[in-house]
């Protein structure tokens, strides 16, 4: 039956009425939109967000995997190719490409983190629905509303101030970067640099850190125990507050459980499941030899790249160099104990509580010229291994540097180990340590006796400019102006030498006159095994080959019949020469067979004297102490072959 004329007027004038209101609102609503969008325009944010998009696409533009990996650890190995440390700045990861990473860890991330994360963009609406719901209906955020790709764009590209700048780019590269990687790599590169709290980023670091196994050995109740760490580093670190890690472990388990990425029955085996933390120990005994070879990679690297040398320490830190060096770790060990034995009845503490007498030493393998062991100071436990003093200190070297810088130089110049000398004290000469003087004698007899006249008489024929030339031919660092005097010749000089460039200074000597660069580095690779650098070792003729042989003669003699008279290697031809400046301060050793170059010194950090210090004692009995060790098995061969 048909309505009434007046009551269908009625109900079309309301429709239109209706209609009215409704477009009313829409004009009101679009006047609104319009308004904040001028406001937002006059404001300048439209314009920010403009520029925040372009900065986006220009990172990713530029966005490579490296960034995800660049702080990996690296690895050091010893000669044998034995991992003997671990390369690591502040953020400790160990890279797991994803096929490498276990699926409970993956499936634990999505499931508390980000469920949707296979099917949005980058950016998720429902996720930030889903977190204000649930702070509505339960008081607390059990999922965030950043993105896993949110989250990685803000680690890796961004600080975490919180602004809506940030907010807004953190969007837009994470919008980007799912356009650039797969799902696969994103999650690989999340799980490897989420912070695990306690200095371990990624799971192998923290899988190793808090239980001493990899990630594949998990259980799933100690898989989800260690993903519930990232959400807060602080308040889940589990060695601080583990009520919180274990309920928060459970949260992710139930999540997991919902999501029907596990069955009820492993749900309620992992609930029920103890966590018994089982911390990693130290892996390696970091020694004096590490120290070292971070420097000497440092600058290997340098010369790579042409970098300079703050940068490639940073890159050391974080790229996953694999670097593989010249260090002999049983030979390490030998140098180490002989110096602590040798230096065992002499306990007297600074004020920081490290051994006042200290001592250095280098030993380098004559048939390659490279650093097989560098000790920098005596054994001590709660003190780091970081003054290296074997090539960071630097001491005058008394009497040991008359061979490398007056009676080789010399032995160029027309004189021979017979030449005639004469042992004379001289009214602005030194006096002989002995206080005796012999008159005419040879030359062999004046660098076996360690006659300070004869030498200073020789350098002043020769000239402290040429004697100086030598050592700064041989890369000695510390050579000064004031140094440019007579009294150098007697291990005078302003600054001084350290333990390294003295050892390859006579190394130098027992490779017939050609000096090569220490080292102790043989080749750099990336964490792939692609080459970085093979140092070409460099090397010059520094003395005559002819002067080289005469002076190891000569040098033989001291060991035999000079100051250190008996403390040769036993069945062994070596040659060496003491040296111990004034008020005996400093004493060395150094000295060489046809194996190895070995130069010791003793002495305190904050110079001061000692009678018992000379070199004849304490340096030449550690000397001859590792040296015979490290020959023994070894065929008897000749100096000078």
């Amino acid at each position: 039956m048909k309505q009434p004329k007046k009551k269908r007027r009625k109900k079309k004038k309301q429709r239109d009425l209706g209609s009215f209101f409704f477009r009313l609102t829409q004009i009101a609503m679009l006047c609104i939109l319009l308004g904040a969008c001028y406001l937002f325009y006059q404001t300048g944010y439209i314009q920010t967000v403009i520029e925040l998009h372009a900065e986006a696409q220009e990172v990713m533009e530029h966005s490579s995997v490296e960034d995800f990996q660049n702080n990996q650890s690296g690895e050091i190995y010893d000669t044998d190719g034995t991992l003997i440390a671990l390369l690591r700045n502040d953020q400790n990861i160990v890279y797991l490409t994803s096929d490498e990473i276990p699926e409970p860890v993956k499936n634990a991330f999505v499931s508390i983190e980000d469920k949707r994360f296979y099917k949005h963009h980058g950016f998720d609406p429902f996720a930030i629905v889903r977190a204000s719901s649930s702070l509505i209906s339960k008081n607390s955020i059990t999922q965030g509303g950043s993105t896993i790709t949110q989250q990685l764009a803000r680690n890796i590209y961004l600080t975490h101030t919180v602004k809506w700048e940030r907010k807004v780019e953190e969007i837009f590269i994470a919008m980007a970067m799912e356009k650039k990687y797969s799902k696969d790599e994103i999650l690989e590169f999340y799980i490897n640099n989420i912070y695990f709290s306690n200095g371990y980023y990624g799971i192998q670091a923290a899988s190793q850190g808090y239980f001493s196994k990899d990630p594949h050995d998990l259980s799933l109740s100690e898989t989800a125990f260690l993903c519930a760490i990232p959400n807060g580093p602080g308040s889940f670190d589990p060695l601080v507050h583990p009520e919180n890690t274990l309920k928060r472990r459970d949260l992710i388990l139930e999540n997991m459980y919902k999501d029907k990425m596990i069955s009820e029955e492993e749900y309620e085996e992992a609930l029920a499941e103890e966590i018994t933390l089982n911390p990693s120990k130290p892996s390696f005994t970091r020694t004096w030899a590490h120290t070292y070879i971070y420097d000497c990679a440092i600058r290997a690297l340098m010369k790579e790249t042409g970098q300079d040398y703050d940068t490639c320490k940073q890159q050391l830190y974080t790229k996953g160099y694999r670097v593989y060096t010249s260090i002999d770790m049983d030979t390490q060990a030998l140098l180490q104990n002989t110096i602590d034995e040798q230096l065992s009845d002499y306990n007297t503490m600074n004020p920081n509580g490290t051994y006042a007498l200290q001592a250095s030493a280098v030993c380098i393998d004559n048939d390659t010229g490279l650093v097989t062991a560098i000790v920098g100071g005596r054994t001590q436990e709660d003190i780091l291994p970081d003054y290296n003093r074997a090539f960071m200190s630097f001491r005058q070297p008394g009497s040991s540097i008359k061979p490398i810088l007056v009676y080789t130089p010399m032995l160029e110049r027309g004189y021979s180990a017979n030449s005639t000398v004469v042992d004379s004290k001289e009214a602005d000469g030194p006096e002989n340590s002995s206080g005796r003087y012999a008159g005419a004698i040879s030359l062999r007899t004046a660098v076996e006796q360690s006659k300070n006249t004869v030498a200073h008489k020789l350098y002043r024929e020769l000239t402290p400019e040429v004697g100086l030339s030598y050592l700064l031919d041989m890369n000695f660092s510390s050579i000064e102006e004031k140094d440019y005097n007579l009294a150098s010749a007697l291990g005078g000089l302003t600054t001084g030498a350290s333990a390294l460039e003295m050892t390859s200074a006579y190394a130098t000597l027992a490779n017939e006159g050609v000096y090569r660069l220490p080292t102790c580095i043989t080749m750099i690779t990336d964490m792939d095994g692609n080459i970085v650098t093979i140092p070409d070792q460099e090397e010059h003729q520094v003395y005559e080959s002819s002067a080289a042989h005469e002076m190891t003669n000569i040098l033989e003699g001291v060991l035999t019949r000079g100051t250190a008279k008996g403390k040769g290697i036993p069945n062994m031809p070596c040659a060496g020469k003491t040296g111990t400046t004034n008020d005996n301060i400093d004493g060395w050793f150094v000295g060489y067979s046809a194996y190895y170059t070995t130069g010791i010194w003793v002495g305190f950090d904050s110079p001061r004297s000692t009678s018992a210090l000379s070199g004849a004692s304490y340096p030449v009995e550690i000397w001859q102490t590792f040296m015979t060790s490290l020959h023994e098995g070894k065929e008897r061969q000749d100096l000078n072959d």
